[in-house]
């Protein structure tokens, strides 16, 4: 694919943390985009709105609550006032709250829920009625994970959510193809960050998970982790007009996670 696939076109990250929903920000911008960089935390959206400027690229940041409906609106239209439109939306705003079943209270499950799943639809609502508005043509991605298609304990709003939006990519898909909006999904799975200093402290998440018998890069069978550079490709891919005939599905990138047969931990022999 040609560096400049994506010349022209106008994309809205939502998520832009220094980890997947960043880098998923600059390397859209890297293929020709320019990119609306969301973020609860205006810290975030305002760091890489500059990393994309200093790389040549064009950026703004839109901070905002993606569960606000209002809010949310706002923000829309704010991209459409400065670059007249939207044409790629890619969902990974995220809420990380890990408990189990028996212990998470109800509020913050539906919290959790709210952010992975309604947040998904309020911006595919908005973003896909101005794509409508111009006359179609666009394309929706929703970021999910390997903990949408396994169970993962201690981790029950964070799967059913990232689960939920499986069947939302499908149904919205169906939704939107009599105007000519792709919705698809993109799968990543546990990941060592790009940035120097999350990778550090990811490290020391993954080998204390090591003592309750999670042995993450043991397991994996490349014996290492993607980090998020690995997922980009595969997105830019997956929104440009090289896809053209792809909706309603989903591309993994998780180094065969989810191919591998559980108990065994694969060798070179």
């Amino acid at each position: 694919m040609s560096v400049n696939d994506l010349a022209g076109k106008v994309a809205l990250v939502t998520g832009t943390s220094r980890n997947i929903g960043g880098v998923l920000a600059s390397g859209l911008a890297a293929a020709g985009a320019r990119v609306a960089c969301n973020d609860l935390q205006g810290k975030n959206a305002e760091e890489r709105a500059k990393l994309i400027a200093a790389a040549g690229g064009e950026a703004l940041a839109i901070p905002f609550d993606v569960t606000d409906p209002e809010a949310a609106r706002r923000g829309t239209s704010e991209v459409i006032q400065e670059w007249g439109k939207i044409d790629i939306l890619v969902n990974n705003a995220v809420k990380f709250d890990h408990a189990g079943v028996l212990d998470m209270p109800v509020e913050r499950f539906r919290q959790q829920v709210d952010v992975l799943v309604g947040g998904a639809f309020i911006m595919s609502q908005l973003v896909a009625k101005s794509i409508i508005a111009r006359g179609g043509d666009g394309s929706i991605v929703n970021i999910l994970s390997t903990a949408a298609w396994q169970g993962e304990a201690g981790n029950i709003g964070y799967s059913t959510a990232k689960a939920g939006l499986i069947n939302f990519t499908r149904a919205a898909a169906m939704d939107l193809a009599p105007y000519g909006i792709r919705v698809n999904s993109l799968t990543p799975t546990a990941t060592r960050p790009d940035d120097p200093e999350l990778a550090e402290a990811a490290d020391g998440l993954f080998a204390s998970a090591v003592s309750s018998g999670v042995d993450f890069n043991r397991l994996h069978p490349w014996n290492r982790l993607p980090t998020p550079t690995d997922y980009v490709g595969p997105l830019v891919f997956l929104v440009s007009a090289a896809a053209a005939m792809m909706t309603g599905t989903n591309i993994t990138v998780d180094g065969g996670a989810l191919a591998k047969y559980w108990p065994q931990i694969p060798r070179r022999r």
